[in-house]
């Protein structure tokens, strides 16, 4: 059925994570709770998030800045690769890169990441049902946030490569009934102090 309400998807990449992955740094941590109060007065249904523990943990402290709003753990808004193209499908000068950078891949992540790619857009987008607009968040990784702006602005399966995004950075992804989907905010820090903001980012653009 096609949905006759508005959604808001907020989606946020986890915070700074310490060096082997199990937690978030300090910083990670101050990143979150900023990120939790920049949000604490949209109207959420429900926080989505992966199950490592650098999104859960920056899911429970953005949640502790809300009001009463369900977190949901999902291997859904887990990380993993959305998506492997063929060469063919690639700009020729840089077919090469991206497969490099995609070659570590194992034949299970070749099949399940794009399976859980697949229930993402089912879950996440699109209008919804009903007469209300619906809010939700959904706490996650990179490639993620990726495949979703990817997907909002009707590109390419392979362009979620190339798409980097903070720690705690906010995109904001609207789908209206009757409408193509619009990407409201990308990679916004404006809630962190300078010193938190870049984190989780290549080196060379940072501005």
């Amino acid at each position: 059925m096609t949905g006759t309400a508005t959604r808001y998807l907020y989606v946020a990449r986890h915070g700074e994570a310490l060096p082997d992955e199990s937690g978030l740094t300090e910083g990670g941590r101050r990143q979150a709770a900023l990120l939790g109060r920049r949000l604490r007065d949209v109207r959420f249904t429900a926080v989505h998030h992966g199950p490592l523990p650098r999104a859960e943990q920056t899911a429970r402290l953005i949640g502790d800045q809300l009001k009463c709003v369900p977190l949901h753990v999902s291997e859904v808004a887990g990380d993993y690769v959305p998506y492997i193209p063929e060469k063919d499908e690639l700009p020729a000068e840089s077919a090469d890169f991206c497969l490099r950078f995609l070659e570590g891949a194992t034949d299970e992540e070749r099949s399940r990441g794009p399976a859980l790619a697949r229930q993402a857009l089912e879950l996440f987008t699109g209008p919804v049902a009903g007469e209300e607009d619906r809010y939700e968040l959904v706490v996650t990784h990179n490639f993620l946030v990726a495949w979703l702006v990817r997907d909002a602005l009707h590109a390419p399966k392979w362009r979620w490569l190339g798409l980097n995004h903070c720690n705690a950075a906010l995109t904001v992804i609207r789908y209206a009934p009757g409408r193509p989907a619009s990407v409201l905010v990308s990679n916004d820090m404006s809630h962190l102090p300078t010193e938190l903001r870049w984190t989780g980012f290549p080196p060379e653009p940072h501005i």
